[in-house]
């Protein structure tokens, strides 16, 4: 350059240390930035010192560190920069725990004291200023006030925060509070605004008054304040302070949804939901919800799983319904906690699980829920998903007969009268029971009726019994006019009334229980009793039948193969012993294989017989057993197996089958040649 040029250059105003590094900041060159920023701190820039503590705090050039960044906000504080003192006081006031990510000054220093075993020389050689900022609530409460008496708005904001709510100091100020407000809104702050609207709606240190609150709410949405706009949308929507108005609650929940406000989101997809102030859009309520829901809103959760559950949207989805009630049950919501337990119970949209079940009935019941601490209750009495655990079942009885469950009551007289798990106590057993029946719950009647009838069968006694059962089966008890039905017929012990039976288990039959219409059917078949009418009792048993009574479909099945009482049909009879077998009537299922083996009223099937005869073997039945050895020994359908057929002859031949004896005797000698 020419000593011309280097005067000219001389003569022109050279941007200062802190100009220049704003620009090369601007370009995205922050380690410069940075150094230069330095040379301008050094000369005494108390904005520079700002920067630099922006820098440290966004990981701008230099490695992200909110103890360096700490101490340049304090150069920037001492030298009086308002923005300084402002940001200096925010850190302090709840202090900024050592980040542990991958990277992070913490992760560094606890790998370096890991090497090098001395943690101090080791923190205080890399890091001298530390990987955290300590909470200083009277530090931070200076810098704000400093920040705050020289007019920096945020900081009258912050000042106003602390002084309602106690923060730091704990000493709640109202009127302080809102002066400080006052002064930041004054100078058109849109969050001192909306905290002064707070005050004016809340009515915090003066009267209420939800039209001046609205004004200032107003005032911050038309600044752009996003959580204005929500309180601004309530107001409208409400009517409180303002003329309700929800086409235009809409309009700003809408606006405040864009910049994805949680309140914002969940009240808009509950709009559009409904259709309420705004064109009804289901898509656009999961949107609004899901989102809301995905921020931890727990009232978006909950709506949401709803969503799936009823199917708002078309067809219920019971798996996301279940997932949105899980995550509600996680956040400690007690009704979701039981529904999901009653979800993994069912196996609704969830695969069955008895021990999830279990977990979440638990959570639900410590959660005060009754019906829940029932469950529970069962779960542990019957060692379903838990230990079985007889004292641990009857603490949550009690629990959920505090709840006002009377099924929890009939169960802790049970639990006492059986005395299964538990010393008997009969005593015991009828308090609880009477305390069920005196309650007018009907299962507690028919309950404490059974209970006396079992232990004492005395004139008074019996009367007592059916004064309950009569009680219970008027106020439209279908199970206590069966029980009705067993006492006249005289299960119980007396002088049988059948006449009597038929009317009370007719009435339980025509109020749909399934074993009255069986008891009803099998009364009028008998032609030994006095009422026989097969016509009635084939209808009856129909009835049973397709309610889906396993031993109606049996004795159905039977009078269909034998044609007694109604015109013969293998076809059907096969159908209902297939019914019966699938409800697990053993005797159906042996039944259901002998003419599935044989082609009777069906295909001839050998796979699907054997398989017949293996479950009703399983169950017990020592000709199914006998049946399915025989297979075994022969290879007929099956793949040959002397060994296995015979255990299963062993087993028939341990209830005294004289058949499978003399089967026995014959394969012994042929397995005893094998080995």
């Amino acid at each position: 350059m020419s000593r011309i040029r280097q005067a000219l250059a001389g003569l022109r105003p050279q941007p200062s240390s802190l100009e220049a590094g704003n620009v090369r900041h601007a370009a995205g060159a922050y380690l410069d930035a940075v150094r230069i920023w330095k040379r301008a701190a050094d000369a005494g820039s108390a904005e520079a010192a700002f920067r630099i503590a922006q820098a440290y705090r966004n990981g701008e050039g230099v490695a992200r560190s909110y103890p360096d960044a700490a101490v340049w906000y304090r150069h920037g504080a001492e030298g009086g920069f308002l923005d300084a003192q402002y940001e200096l006081a925010l850190m302090l006031q709840d202090g900024v725990a050592a980040p542990v990510w991958a990277n992070a000054p913490e992760t560094w220093r606890r790998a370096a004291s890991a090497k090098l075993g001395d943690q101090f020389s080791t923190e205080q050689l890399l890091f001298p200023v530390g990987t955290a900022v300590a909470k200083d609530s009277e530090e931070a409460l200076l810098w704000a006030s400093k920040a705050a008496e020289a007019g920096h708005a945020a900081a009258q904001v912050r000042m106003g925060d602390i002084r309602r709510y106690g923060w730091g100091d704990g000493k709640i100020d109202l009127a302080a509070a809102q002066d400080w407000y006052a002064k930041a809104a004054a100078q058109d702050f849109a969050a001192g605004a909306f905290a002064l609207g707070d005050i004016y709606f809340q009515g915090l240190g003066l009267k209420a008054d939800p039209e001046t609150a609205v004004g200032w709410y107003r005032k911050a949405a038309e600044a752009g304040h996003v959580r204005a706009k929500v309180a601004l949308a309530f107001s409208h929507l409400k009517g409180i302070g303002a003329a309700q108005d929800h086409i235009e609650a809409a309009r700003l929940f809408a606006e405040a949804a864009k910049h994805d406000d949680v309140l914002a989101l969940y009240n808009i997809g509950l709009m559009y939901l409904n259709g309420d102030g705004i064109e009804k859009s289901v898509d656009r309520a999961e949107t609004a919800l899901r989102k809301a829901a995905r921020k931890d809103y727990l009232p978006a959760i909950q709506t949401l799983a709803e969503f799936y559950a009823k199917g708002l949207g078309s067809e219920p989805d019971m798996r996301e319904a279940v997932r949105w009630y899980e995550t509600a049950a996680e956040r400690g919501d007690v009704q979701a906690q039981f529904l999901v337990g009653r979800f993994y119970a069912s196996g609704t949209g969830v695969p069955p699980s008895p021990r999830s079940a279990a977990k979440w009935f638990l959570k639900a019941a410590e959660g005060g829920h009754g019906t829940a601490a029932f469950n529970i209750g069962i779960f542990y009495l019957n060692g379903t998903g838990v230990g079985r655990d007889v004292a641990a079942a009857i603490r949550w009885f009690e629990k959920a007969s505090e709840a006002g469950l009377r099924a929890a009551e009939v169960q802790l007289g049970r639990v006492y009268a059986s005395g299964a798990g538990v010393e008997r106590d009969q005593a015991r057993a009828e308090r609880w029971l009477g305390k069920a029946a005196d309650s007018g719950d009907p299962e507690g009647k028919v309950a404490l009726a059974l209970f006396l009838l079992q232990s004492d069968k005395s004139t008074l006694t019996v009367a007592r019994a059916t004064k309950l059962l009569e009680e219970a089966a008027n106020a439209g008890h279908a199970p206590a006019a069966l029980q009705l039905g067993y006492l006249r017929e005289g299960r119980f012990g007396g002088v049988p009334w059948v006449a009597d039976a038929v009317i009370w288990y007719t009435r339980a039959a025509e109020a749909g229980l399934a074993e009255a219409m069986f008891v009803l059917a099998r009364l009028y078949l008998d032609s030994k009793i006095s009422i026989p009418n097969p016509v009635v009792g084939v209808g009856w048993l129909e009835k049973a039948a397709q309610a889906g009574h396993a031993g109606a479909q049996f004795d159905l099945a039977v009078l269909y193969c034998t044609g007694n009482g109604i015109a013969q049909n293998l076809e059907k009879g096969v159908a209902w012993y297939e019914a019966a077998a699938h409800g697990g009537h053993t005797f159906a299922q042996y039944n259901l294989a002998v003419m599935t083996s044989k082609g009777q009223g069906c295909a001839r099937d050998s796979d699907k017989a054997l398989d017949w005869f293996r479950t009703a073997a399983e169950s017990g039945m020592a000709a199914a057993q006998v049946a399915l050895g025989d297979a075994l020994a022969t290879g007929n359908g099956l793949a040959r197996d002397v060994d296995a057929a015979v255990l299963w002859l062993e087993k028939a031949a341990a209830q005294g089958h004289d058949g499978a004896k003399q089967r026995l005797a014959q394969l012994r000698p042929a397995v005893s040649g094998q080995t």
